[in-house]
C-alpha cells in the first residue's frame, strides 16, 4: 500500500514550517501533550508516519533521530487544566504551548485536527493530518513518545492502574482498577463516567464504552498559554499533590 505521509501537503506554504499534534484526549487519567515539529527536508528520519500506525519500537527510534535533526516543542495541559477548561480548550493551550517552545517562530504552522488555537500566527487545520504530512505526522510521533513516558512514570507512583501499557485510557483493567482502588490524582474528573465512580453512581457489572469527545464543550479558556509554556528539551508539569 502507497505511502500516504508525505510533504506535499507543505509544499505550498512557506518556511520554516511547523507540524503540530496532540495525544492523550481520549484517557480517563493524565496530561494532553502536543508538540511541534519543523522538519530540516534535507535530512529527517525515513519512516515518519502517524504514531499509530507504528509499532512502538520503530516509534521510539524515529523519536531519537527526530529530536536530533529537527526543531522541536513539547506543550503539556495538566489533569487540573483539564478539569478547568474541558479537554477541548486543554488540547489548544498545550498546542499553544508547543509552538511557543519551538524557540523560533514558524512562518507557517499546520494542526492536525479540525481547529487552530485562537492565535495569530497563519495556520491551518488539517483533518487526518497526521496520516497525510510528514511534519504533523513527525509532531505526532514525540508527542506520543512523550505522553507515553510520562503515564510510564506515573504508573509507578500509582501501581495497579496498568498505565504503564494502557497509558490511562480506559481498558478494563483501568476500569477494574478505578473501581476497586479509586481515583488517583491523576484521574480527570470533568470526564463523566470518572465523576460517576467517585460519586459511586455506576452499577456493578456496567458495561464501559469510551465516547470520543467526551466533556469537549467548547467554552473559552481562562488561561493564559505563558502559564506553564514548556521549554523545546524540557517535558515538566507541576504534579498534583496527593
Amino acid at each position: 500500500m502507497p505511502r500516504r505521509c508525505s510533504f506535499k501537503l507543505e509544499l505550498d506554504f512557506p518556511q520554516p514550517l511547523a507540524g503540530v499534534d496532540e495525544a492523550g484526549c481520549a484517557p480517563l487519567a493524565g496530561p494532553v501533550v502536543a508538540a511541534a515539529c519543523i522538519l530540516d527536508r534535507s535530512r529527517f528520519p525515513r519512516g515518519i508516519d502517524d504514531s499509530k500506525n507504528l509499532p512502538i519500537e520503530k516509534r521510539e527510534s524515529i523519536y531519537a533521530r527526530l529530536v536530533k535533526v529537527s526543531a522541536w516543542g513539547v506543550g503539556v495541559a495538566s489533569v487540573e487544566e483539564i478539569d478547568q477548561i474541558n479537554i477541548y480548550w486543554a488540547r489548544m493551550l498545550a498546542m499553544t504551548r508547543a509552538v511557543e517552545a519551538l524557540g523560533l517562530e514558524p512562518a507557517w504552522v499546520l494542526v492536525d485536527g479540525n481547529a487552530c488555537p485562537k492565535w495569530q500566527r497563519p495556520s491551518k487545520a488539517i483533518v487526518d493530518g497526521d496520516a497525510k504530512c510528514r511534519s504533523i505526522a513527525a509532531a505526532s510521533i514525540i508527542a506520543k513518545v512523550t505522553r507515553d513516558r510520562i503515564m510510564a512514570n506515573y504508573a509507578r507512583e500509582y501501581p495497579g492502574y496498568g498505565w504503564e501499557t494502557n497509558r490511562g485510557y480506559g481498558t478494563p483493567e483501568h476500569w477494574r482498577a478505578l473501581h476497586a482502588l479509586g481515583p488517583t490524582p491523576l484521574h480527570r474528573r470533568s470526564f463523566p463516567k470518572v465523576r460517576a465512580v467517585i460519586e459511586k453512581d455506576l452499577q456493578p457489572g456496567l458495561v464501559f464504552e469510551i465516547v470520543e469527545g467526551e466533556s469537549s464543550e467548547s467554552h473559552p479558556p481562562q488561561l493564559e498559554s505563558q502559564q506553564a509554556v514548556e521549554t523545546q528539551h524540557l517535558v515538566a508539569e507541576e504534579r498534583p499533590v496527593a
